[in-house]
């Protein structure tokens, strides 16, 4: 059953019916909701992308200054028993699997603290045995103690189990919902735990509850009708920031990439009808970070930052491993499209007049976070 706060229906049909005239007062309105949304993915926004690249880049600078925030993933297993159709690492992908041992891992924190990262992003598949709750708990202590910023992306865990995260020194989790139609969402996860779309769904707030700090989600563009996604996708953002509205809330922009299974999307999305979806996160929902991978090209991400994207990976490996030594021989996750390391990525950046921040958070606050959990 979908939550009535999910419910896109009435402002779908805004999307079709807006006219200039309601894209010209969503971008005037001085606190734009749900309405306002529609109307600046409408079509009709389409020849206005120059006035909401403005009034975005505005926001932009205004809550988040000339900076983009980074962070790097390090991917500890790709074991996973689950079958999403659109993963290479689904278990019907043929490819080596690995997981990285503690001793590994050490070399791959090595790695990373090397390149001044202080922001990890630690992934895993589906729960298995190989790569379970006990096996991500250890790395995220591990990391904690060298990081100053530790976030999870991988199963979705019950409210003890976040907070078991939490204590170990891990402030965030991202988990993406893949797609909000109940539908694709069931014909696309062919087996295992990730079918339960209404655990997975109510997977953020069991986090924040938890006391984390941070949870970042996002719709994965090209499974389903994108217009809908970006509709519950804002409607999601609005409801976590209501509920816990002392903790903080992230939006990713994945597009589909190129995996070993190569699945093919039933939708294209365009660059420009990304710009378009992003400009209309940023307008609506101005304080929030807007994060863009390294599934992007260099150009599109070079254009994006500063004007609505406000934190990057980078010199990312979707492979197990692969920043402190050579990494196993699997096909990674997806295809990377930015493939700079970090040097040229900064450089790139400041000739924008943008500033790379490596740290923004001190573990020395830690203990603060979970005063999130009492607000919530």
């Amino acid at each position: 059953m979908i939550p009535e706060w999910l419910t896109v229906e009435p402002y779908a049909r805004r999307v079709q019916s807006a006219t200039s005239e309601d894209v010209v007062a969503a971008l005037n309105a001085i606190h734009p909701a749900e309405a306002e949304f529609a109307a600046l993915i409408s079509p009709a926004a389409t020849p206005l992308l120059e006035a909401l690249a403005g009034r975005s880049r505005a926001l932009t600078r205004g809550h988040f200054g000339k900076t983009v925030s980074l962070y790097a993933p390090l991917y500890l297993s790709n074991y996973c028993p689950g079958g999403c159709a659109y993963c290479g690492f689904a278990s019907d992908r043929k490819q080596p699997r690995h997981r990285l041992t503690m001793e590994a891992m050490g070399r791959e924190i090595e790695g990373l603290k090397a390149m001044g990262m202080e922001d990890v992003l630690l992934l895993t598949g589906e729960r298995c045995s190989q790569a379970d709750f006990t096996f991500l708990h250890s790395c995220a202590a591990e990391a904690g103690k060298h990081f100053h910023n530790v976030s999870v992306e991988a199963f979705a865990m019950t409210t003890e189990e976040y907070a078991a995260l939490e204590q170990v020194g891990c402030t965030g989790v991202t988990l993406y919902q893949e797609t909000y139609d109940p539908e694709v969402y069931a014909r696309l996860h062919r087996w295992g735990e990730k079918q339960d779309f209404a655990y997975r769904l109510d997977a953020p707030s069991r986090a924040l509850t938890a006391g984390l700090r941070t949870v970042g989600i996002g719709a994965l563009l090209g499974l389903a009708d994108p217009q809908r996604e970006m509709l519950s996708l804002f409607r999601h953002a609005k409801h976590l920031q209501k509920r816990f509205w002392r903790s903080g809330v992230m939006v990713s922009f994945p597009r589909i990439c190129h995996e070993v299974g190569s699945f093919s999307p039933d939708y294209t999305i365009t660059d420009r009808q990304l710009v378009q979806y992003i400009l209309a996160f940023r307008i609506c929902l101005p304080d929030v970070p807007l994060v863009l991978s390294t599934r992007e090209s260099a150009a599109f991400r070079d254009g994006m930052a500063g004007i609505g994207i406000s934190r990057m990976s980078v010199a990312s490996r979707t492979t197990v491993g692969g920043y402190g030594e050579t990494p196993a021989e699997d096909e990674g996750q997806f295809d990377v499209q930015d493939v700079r390391d970090v040097r040229v990525f900064c450089d790139a950046m400041r000739s924008k007049g943008l500033e790379p921040v490596f740290k923004n958070w001190d573990t020395v606050f830690q203990s603060e976070a979970g005063s999130a959990k009492a607000a919530n």
